[in-house]
């Protein structure tokens, strides 16, 4: 999932240098969601695995 964030931001990078503003825009709103996604299920997995581990 990191890997389509990094995909789409990069993809949001070149098309606002190029001038594609709308596809640009939309590219960062996508990985601005996917960041916040991976980020929720990673703490997820930390606090999952920390409570698994204090048994």
């Amino acid at each position: 999932m990191l890997h389509w964030t990094i995909t789409f931001l990069i993809l949001a990078l070149v098309a606002g240098l190029l001038g594609f503003t709308g596809l640009a825009g939309a590219s960062y709103q996508i990985a601005q969601i996917l960041f916040f996604v991976f980020l929720v299920l990673l703490i997820v997995s930390f606090l999952k695995g920390g409570l698994k581990g204090a048994r």
